[in-house]
Formats: structure tokens, sequence, C-alpha cells
């Protein structure tokens, strides 16, 4: 049986007090909190689950959910479902010593995936911006202080900042995970709405000639980014 889903009202950005207060409103709704504990489970279960690209390149599945979700919960529910996703996430398949910081590292990919996509007209370049903010700001320019503090106070190593490998990883991943991204939500939006949840329509998520050149250039800048830190680093 299908339900219906009641007026969605978008927002073209989340700057507004009634913005947050929709996003906050969705604490309150039971089938919104079943739902984030359904994806709080899959998280924790795909955490270890990869889709390899080339060697030494995977693709992370639980990224995935972790967007479709956002878009689902808002930013509050989001947020806090990533907390609990790490908190669960080191209990149950614990990889060396637990670190608190590393929590918001988790809240903040599932915040920007909502900002970008939690009640808004869900085009290819939000999708694609949620993507280079979370692989460029978060997964490069905010883990790498959290990474130092982890290696020299946990195990009093010296971490090397800005690690090569992992920058090339997260900017090699980039165009790759955009696409996926855009395809793996154009598929679930439909029969997401069909079963009552609040999602737009998925008549932008097209990819045009804008939208693959938009991929090119931010994945140049990210690149140029890169090169002019080295050339920093050859300079001192």
């Amino acid at each position: 049986m299908r339900t219906e889903a009641k007026e969605l009202k978008l927002f073209p950005h989340p700057f507004s007090w009634e913005y947050w207060r929709t996003a906050a409103r969705e604490l309150k709704d039971v089938r919104v909190l079943v739902f984030a504990a359904m994806m709080i489970a899959l998280r924790v279960a795909l955490k270890s689950v990869s889709i390899p690209v080339a060697a030494d390149l995977n693709i992370s599945v639980a990224f995935f959910v972790n967007a479709y979700g956002a878009m689902i919960m808002g930013p509050v529910v989001a947020s806090l479902a990533a907390a609990v996703t790490d908190t669960l996430g080191c209990i149950l398949f614990p990889k060396g010593t637990y670190f608190f910081p590393f929590i918001f590292t988790e809240m903040a990919g599932s915040l920007i995936f909502a900002l970008c996509l939690y009640r808004a007209r869900i085009t290819v370049r939000r999708v694609v911006l949620s993507r280079f903010c979370i692989d460029f700001f978060v997964n490069i320019l905010m883990t790498t202080p959290i990474m130092s503090l982890y290696y020299r106070l946990i195990l009093g190593k010296t971490y090397t900042m800005f690690h090569l490998p992992r920058i090339v990883k997260n900017l090699a991943l980039f165009p790759v995970e955009s696409v996926l991204l855009v395809l793996f939500l154009r598929a679930l939006i439909p029969p997401t709405s069909r079963v009552g949840f609040n999602v737009p329509p998925v008549d932008d998520l097209r990819f045009t000639k804008k939208n693959a050149a938009m991929l090119i250039v931010l994945f140049a800048l990210g690149c140029a980014a890169v090169g002019f830190y080295l050339w920093l680093r050859g300079n001192k």
C-alpha cells in the first residue's frame, strides 16, 4: 500500500530559521527515527565493505547510505545518527584504539550531505559539490589535524601533515564517487517517494555538459591545491 507524503516544502539554502526548525521537527517524526535506526545499522554493517576501483583504490559503500539517509533525515537527525554510527562501529568492529575526535569527521560528512540534499532541489551540481566538500574539506583538511593528534597522543609517533597518499586517493576517487552517487540517488528517490518520505523528484539528476565541466574544474582545483602545497613544502 502506498503511503502519501505530506506536501514538501523546498528551501533554496539552509540559512534560515524555518529550515532548521523543519530539520529539528524530524526528531519528533517516528518514521524518520525508525528510518534513522535502519540507516545506522546499514552504515555500521557496511563500514568494511568497499568497491575496488584500482590498485589500493576502493570506494566505501557506506557513503551511499550516508548521503541517502542525510537527504531524508536532515542535518539534525543525520548528525546525531552519524555520532551513533561512529560509536557503535568502534564498539562492534574495533580497529585500533578508540579516539573520540574522529566522531566529528563522521558527523561533518553527514552534515554536509544533509545541507546540500535535504529539502532542496536535488541537482547534479548539489550532489557533486557535496561529495567534493567531503573529500576535500573533511577527508583531507579536517582529518589531518585529528590524525596528527591521534598519532602523537595515542601512538606516540609523528604524523606527516597532509599525508600525500591519502590526499591522492581522495582526489582520484572524487569524480567516480560523484557519478555513482548521482546514479544511486536517481534510482532510490522514486521508490522512496512512493513509500511516503519527502524527497524531491529526480528530473534534475541528469548529467549535462555543464555538470561534466564542473566536475572537471573541481577535480582540477583539488589537484592544484595539492600541487601548491607540495610546491610550498619544496621551497621551505
